[in-house]
């Protein structure tokens, strides 16, 4: 699969979709783009330079969560493929096919309108630079192999192995926005479907997490690099010190 560019969903429930908006604008620096569909449930977050890779959207039953979006030059050419791989198709129109993969994650494949420009990483006042880098997909265990196989021969992307056992990295080009992280969960529930969430790189995770504090975040728990968080429509995300320029994770 030829993938032009990327971008992470924010599909927040009704009650929360404002307050999620008003939080992740000036979490990520962004403005907001006009409202879209019948009822304005989806808009784009715009930033200051370079081409959009994060949107928003309410849903009407449920949590809430994240995906992802692959933007591609044949819709449905890949949508085909993604069903050999072993997706199965939810919704199909002209130039978008919402698809779930084996392990259950929602995912969409939509037309490419040329995005090209990555944006960089933001500057704070508290002398840390971030950016919503990467999305982690959250793997049940016994489910783990058979994801991680389906997504590397849809994306085509190579695997790189980490320092954690539980976290297997795609190794996604650099000019798209997005970086591909899946992570083996220790336990699920019974029939718990694959879902995802966003992780933001950041050059001081202190400060940052103090920032998001600030904005209405919630501080969930700490690990040695990444400090887990809960945005105020109710869904978790990561800080983490990786290099927010290149995605390195610390020595």
């Amino acid at each position: 699969m030829a993938i032009r560019w990327t971008t992470a969903f924010w599909d927040f429930p009704a009650d929360g979709f404002e307050t999620g908006i008003a939080f992740w604008l000036k979490a990520t620096g962004s403005t907001l783009s006009p409202r879209r569909g019948p009822e304005g449930d989806f808009a784009t977050l715009v930033p200051p330079g370079g081409d959009p890779w994060l949107r928003v959207q309410r849903v009407r039953d449920g949590k809430g969560g994240n995906h992802l979006d692959l933007h591609v030059d044949d819709v449905e050419a890949e949508a085909e493929r993604a069903q050999v791989l072993g997706a199965a198709v939810v919704f199909a129109e002209p130039g978008l096919t919402v698809l779930r993969s084996p392990g259950g994650f929602a995912f969409c494949l939509v037309d490419h309108h040329g995005e090209a420009k990555v944006p960089a990483p933001e500057s704070w006042p508290g002398g840390q630079r971030s950016r919503t880098d990467q999305l982690c997909v959250d793997v049940p265990p016994q489910a783990f192999d058979h994801e991680l196989v389906f997504w590397q021969r849809l994306t085509g992307w190579p695997q790189s192995g980490t320092r954690s056992a539980e976290f297997r990295r795609l190794l996604s080009p650099p000019d798209v926005p997005l970086r591909f992280l899946l992570q083996r969960l220790d336990v699920a529930e019974r029939g718990q479907s694959t879902a995802a969430h966003v992780d933001l790189a950041c050059s001081d995770v202190d400060a940052e997490t103090e920032r998001h504090v600030a904005l209405g975040a919630t501080a969930v728990r700490r690990h040695h690099w990444w400090q887990v968080m809960r945005d105020p429509a109710g869904l978790e995300y990561c800080i983490t010190a990786r290099d927010p320029d290149t995605g390195a994770v610390p020595a």
